[in-house]
């Protein structure tokens, strides 16, 4: 592969050595999926923006991500010119998959996207508001099966912070896992499960129709155009994003990071960028360097206690 030097960094910024010439960004999951896309889209504003001539997307599948996480950690260690998309589910699939290797040992570059999640009811419920929803969980949670994504996963950990902050045993959560948002929404929509819990984005032609009642969503305040009420103004202290972002390889020295957040930061911030949000319908979640690295602790802690009472880890 041909080599080229980075030959723009950050608008303003003192001039520092350029970094090593491949650029990569890593999708730890196949194309097409939210990470490849995320991926896909970094590049093309990247290269359009001038800060990098020529950049790559390598695409390393499996085990939610973890796969191209310990790739990222083990071969790429020490290079400042990869980073690689991941978000909450990582987080998650380190756990549940006895990952070796954490997000820990990465270099933490910046938060970008996220969607807030919604849990619904059938238009035919008897459950009418989440205080109805919260009354069923705490007289017996095994009686209100919530369905969503895999096991594990954004879907089933934000039920579990549901039903702690409610109150209710978590331990007893009855949390049904579809390989898709389709079968979700069919057990949904048919009654075999109580509540489905989703990105906002995937059921929102259902909810806009009056075929999904949505009790709440995860934000932490109200979201201008959608009129859903959060779950902190109903009582239930929550708020969660199913968030994506980009970190670096281990071993980069500050100089290297500076770098690599500079040209994370102009992409971001440009007119491209926007634009993609807005076609993708992405929530614009930017938070970078040391915040997001303090995000990613915080995430790991939250995760990990839910997904230990919950009963999926040890």
């Amino acid at each position: 592969m041909k080599q080229f030097i980075l030959a723009t960094i950050l608008a303003g910024a003192i001039a520092a050595p350029a970094l090593a010439a491949d650029y990569k960004i890593m999708a730890p999951a196949a194309p097409g999926g939210g990470w490849d896309q995320t991926a896909r889209s970094l590049q093309e504003v990247i290269q359009g923006s001038g800060s990098v001539p020529v950049v790559t997307v390598e695409n390393v599948p499996g085990a939610g991500g973890t796969i191209g996480l310990a790739q990222l950690i083990s071969q790429e260690a020490g290079k400042p010119d990869v980073l690689m998309v991941n978000g909450l589910v990582m987080v998650g699939a380190i756990l549940t998959n006895k990952s070796q290797v954490s997000l820990a040992q990465t270099t933490p570059i910046a938060r970008l996207t996220g969607e807030y999640e919604v849990i619904v009811v059938p238009a035919s419920s008897e459950i009418k508001t989440t205080a109805d929803l919260v009354a069923k969980l705490k007289a017996d949670p095994g009686a209100v099966p919530f369905g969503g994504g895999s096991a594990g996963g954004t879907d089933h950990i934000l039920a579990g912070l549901i039903a702690k902050a409610a109150g209710a045993d978590v331990t007893k959560l009855n949390y049904v896992p579809f390989s898709g948002g389709g079968e979700a929404l069919a057990a949904v929509m048919g009654g075999h499960v109580a509540a489905g819990i989703s990105g906002y984005s995937e059921w929102e032609g259902q909810i806009q129709s009056g075929e999904l009642r949505a009790l709440a969503i995860s934000a932490p305040e109200r979201q201008a155009g959608i009129d859903i009420p959060t779950l902190k103004e109903q009582g239930i202290a929550v708020d969660f994003a199913n968030w994506r972002a980009v970190v670096a390889a281990p071993g980069l020295s500050d100089e290297q990071k500076q770098e690599l957040l500079g040209i994370t930061d102009k992409a971001v911030k440009s007119e491209a960028w926007k634009q993609t949000l807005q076609k993708k319908n992405w929530k614009d979640l930017y938070l970078p360097g040391d915040a997001f690295a303090k995000l990613l602790e915080e995430e790991d802690a939250r995760v990990t206690d839910i997904l230990k009472s919950i009963g999926l880890v040890q």
